[in-house]
């Protein structure tokens, strides 16, 4: 299967260039694949507030950041992003903000264009409403496809990002033709990657390799279709590839994710790997962070390789894959990503997609992305697959 839109070839030059904010954990949806960790506080009382977030600003574009994005959870919850977005485009940052869409009125749009944000990343599930709202635990549907609509009255790049999983990939051209009618510019048809909640649920959320194939026959009918007027991007999951991606160009590498807590992270995920240190922007420069954190430096280079990956031809093209993949699947950071058919723990992945083709498999209740579910996942002891 071809890799359209899913791998990016891009020489940092030792520089943050995309860094990212995650405002917040909080978020009134209920996702059962969030990436973001099943442990989370939900209550916000340890976020940074508005001048250390600007401060987070100011250092990163000093390190040479050039590409901005505001997360979460849900960004919209903070009452502070317009002034941060404002700051931002003041600093010259090109800026997106990646949301459910909710929260998001005519009057926040206003006051975002005039701000200086740049781009909007809109999430949305499905084309039917019913499903929709049960996937995101929230009557979503109709207020994501009137901001949908709104974020083009108001001149903004429509990039609409559609997580892709076992109970909507069949819907490909329903969502196409939604896309079209709302005038979608980018359409990002991701597969979703199992990490933390996606992980909890990956048995119930995997598709079928048929799934895929038929989705991919559909984007690329509708590329030759639609040709100039709507850029489609379908990102294979690399459960059903012999290599892995090159995961964010490689550990530290180009990508900076700060947490709600201040945490500096090589990835959004970087914290599912634990024994790692993830010292905060209170307590160090983000300079200091980037060039001498131990935990940036763990994995840059390949120096930490194991076999196969030392001796592979194809290190520098795929870095080893993902660290946090191959922590989660195997209880070691420094081992192959398990996507990867020159792995050793490759069965792991095998497996996984067997179970996802099993005729009659039992199906399970998704674990939602709620308070209670974390905290009890919080008790959980980690179960390496």
């Amino acid at each position: 299967m071809p890799k359209d839109g899913s791998v990016v070839r891009l020489d940092g030059e030792g520089k943050p260039l995309w860094l990212v904010l995650e405002l917040t954990y909080r978020c009134p949806l209920k996702c059962p694949w969030c990436s973001n960790p099943v442990d989370y506080a939900g209550d916000g009382r340890n976020e940074l507030d508005t001048a250390e977030w600007k401060g987070v600003l100011r250092e990163g574009r000093e390190l040479g950041a050039l590409q901005l994005g505001f997360t979460g959870g849900e960004p919209l919850l903070r009452d502070d992003l317009e002034e941060l977005v404002a700051e931002a485009h003041r600093l010259g940052y090109y800026t997106n903000l990646i949301t459910s869409g909710i929260g998001l009125t005519e009057a926040r749009l206003a006051a975002l264009k005039a701000a200086g944000l740049n781009q909007i990343q809109l999430s949305l599930q499905s084309s039917n409403r019913t499903l929709t709202d049960t996937l995101v635990g929230a009557r979503a549907f109709d207020l994501k496809v009137k901001v949908a609509h709104l974020i083009k009255a108001f001149g903004f790049p429509m990039v609409l990002n559609v997580p892709v999983f076992r109970q909507n990939i069949d819907q490909v051209n329903e969502i196409l033709a939604l896309a079209e009618d709302i005038g979608v510019d980018y359409l990002e048809f991701a597969n979703i990657q199992y990490y933390n909640w996606a992980l909890i649920n990956r048995d119930e959320l995997m598709p079928t390799r048929t799934q895929i194939e038929a989705a991919e026959l559909a984007v690329q009918a509708a590329r030759e279709r639609l040709g100039e007027r709507m850029t489609i991007y379908f990102v294979i999951p690399d459960y059903y590839e012999e290599r892995p991606k090159a995961c964010m160009n490689g550990w530290g590498a180009i990508h900076l994710t700060i947490a709600p807590d201040g945490a500096a992270m090589p990835c959004q995920e970087a914290r599912t790997i634990t024994g790692l240190e993830f010292p905060s922007v209170r307590e160090k420069s983000l300079a200091w962070l980037w060039n001498e954190s131990p935990t940036f430096r763990k994995f840059r280079g390949d120096e930490w390789m194991n076999e196969p990956c030392r001796s592979c031809s194809e290190k520098e093209e795929d870095f080893g894959g993902c660290r946090c993949q191959a922590f989660l699947l195997t209880g070691d950071a420094g081992n192959t990503d398990p996507a990867c058919a020159r792995s050793p723990h490759h069965h792991l992945i095998s497996e996984a997609v067997a179970r996802a083709h099993e005729p009659g498999r039992t199906i399970h209740p998704l674990v939602m992305r709620t308070d209670a579910n974390s905290r009890a996942q919080s008790q959980v002891e980690p179960d390496h697959v």
